[in-house]
């Protein structure tokens, strides 16, 4: 019973969050607990194996699998978490600062916003295809409608837009959001519109044709679904940016960072730009204004001297 309670406890977890309808982060625990599993050798796992120098090999592990550090941290933060479940419980022992060798915060250093010629490149060139033109249209209104992430547009029903006007809540934390519909975002919308219905309360009736309603909204099922659409999205998104020369790599957040970062250089502020992306603090707005290059630092550094300089010229008080 000893070599397993680490396993069993993680299979408990796991199985309360899909108990709670929590498929997503059932799915990430999956994924970390298979992957150190692997790692160990053996789908039996003690809590004797969690200790500094088997975390410290497991993360030169996933290291050597070429893993970036944000999925390493989530992974890390996974096992953590069955850890103190364990000492809780009285089934391991307490290790101070068991973890603090290891990779468990946010890398910020990733540049995940396109350039403005490639995003324009990405939203606007033809790609010469009908499925690829598709992909584009989506991936237009993600921007268009102010950086929202595909698990909220895909989820969007029809009863959240209403003259002009989307009102929804955002998938992940819940927050209220509200934004006007441009003029050009019609024609994408009319693209990708859903035109069947639907009739029973508990089977959603998507805005637009991306998932297929089959299945209620708190069902496994319907997660699965998600998964699959967002997979074969950023699957499509890759075709698109090669078709079109676009050598940065895209996936589904592209739009959202992208969206961030082009209202930050037009002088927007972070408040708003948190706002309008539905983050709960300022905190997360800042990691994905991170990675701005040389030469728009420069720019504004060049303007900021050049401003302080010429106040008195142009009568600045």
């Amino acid at each position: 019973m000893e070599n397993n309670r680490f396993t069993t406890c993680a299979s408990n977890y796991i199985a309360s969050l899909r108990k709670e309808g929590r498929y997503s982060t059932a799915h990430v625990y999956t994924n970390a607990i298979r992957s150190f599993t692997q790692f160990c050798g053996t789908p039996s796992v003690a809590f004797s194996q969690i200790n500094r120098e088997n975390l410290k090999r497991y993360s030169n592990y996933l290291i050597a699998r070429k893993l970036k550090l944000n999925t390493i941290s989530t992974y890390m933060r996974m096992l953590r978490c069955i850890y103190n479940q364990g000492v809780d419980a009285g089934q391991a022992p307490y290790i101070y600062r068991l973890f603090h060798d290891v990779f468990t915060g946010v890398e910020t250093r990733q540049k995940k916003a396109l350039p403005v010629r490639e995003l324009h490149t990405l939203l606007y060139k033809d790609p010469q295809s009908d499925s690829l033109r598709r992909t584009q249209a989506i991936a237009s209104l993600l921007f268009q409608f102010c950086g929202m992430p595909f698990s909220d547009l895909v989820h969007l029903e029809k009863t959240n837009l209403k003259q002009g006007i989307l009102k929804y809540n955002r998938m992940k934390t819940g927050t209220p959001m509200c934004l006007e519909i441009l003029d050009t975002a019609m024609e994408a919308i009319f693209q990708l519109r859903n035109t069947q219905h639907t009739h029973h309360s508990d089977y959603p009736d998507y805005l637009f044709h991306v998932l297929s309603g089959n299945y209620k909204r708190n069902e496994e099922n319907a997660y699965k679904e998600y998964q699959s659409a967002l997979r074969r999205f950023n699957n499509q998104l890759k075709s698109l940016a090669r078709r079109l020369c676009v050598r940065s790599s895209v996936t589904s957040y592209t739009f959202r960072h992208s969206w961030a970062t082009t209202a930050k250089y037009r002088g927007t502020s972070i408040e708003m730009i948190s706002e309008s992306l539905g983050h709960r603090s300022i905190k997360t707005t800042q990691i994905y204004l991170k990675g701005f290059d040389l030469a728009e630092r420069t720019k504004v550094n060049r303007m900021n001297y050049s401003y302080v300089k010429n106040c008195i010229e142009m009568n600045i008080i």
